[in-house]
């Protein structure tokens, strides 16, 4: 090896600074995304449930569950999961449920351990994508107030009153 192998050259510095180019302008993008998100007042911000929009579908005589449905609202900056639901006006398990759509478009429900709320999202219950499978109640009528308690991973509790409706799609 001769003593020249070891002096830079013109193009051993290109190239150096070519190859260090890359990972300077990821860490460079990386950094603006982080100061966009804490700027927006994101960055550090636990989730923050909202529950709206409660509804518990009339149960059909004869049969022995039906369907509750909320509209959970995160307004923090992680995500946060609905792990279980109470409600005093319910005798029996209430249970958490997902909606998977077969290829043929029919729809069919699976039980769910907890429900998804993203950062700064909103996860909309209904027939086609997740519910809470109540016991049903006979004494129940349209119009009623039914009082649930939804604990959440990260938010605690939070109280909701369902209003008693037709079943349907909206």
């Amino acid at each position: 090896m001769t003593h020249h192998a070891w002096i830079p050259t013109r193009r051993r510095l290109a190239d150096t600074a070519l190859a260090a180019l890359a990972p300077v302008c990821a860490c460079a993008l990386a950094l603006g995304g982080l100061a966009v998100w804490t700027t927006t007042g994101n960055a550090g911000t636990p989730a923050r449930i909202g529950v709206s929009d409660a509804r518990l579908f009339l149960p059909s005589e004869g049969v022995p569950e039906t369907a509750a449905f909320f509209t959970l609202t995160n307004s923090g900056g992680a995500q946060d999961r609905l792990v279980e639901v109470t409600s005093p006006a319910v005798t029996g398990d209430i249970s958490l449920s997902g909606h998977r759509m077969t290829a043929g478009g029919a729809a069919y429900r699976r039980p769910a351990d907890s429900l998804t709320v993203p950062a700064s999202a909103t996860l909309t219950m209904s027939p086609l994508t997740s519910d809470v499978t109540v016991p049903a109640a006979t004494r129940w009528q349209i119009g009623d107030r039914i009082p649930f308690t939804l604990r959440f991973e990260h938010s605690g509790r939070v109280k909701a009153l369902a209003l008693v409706v037709r079943p349907g799609i909206g």
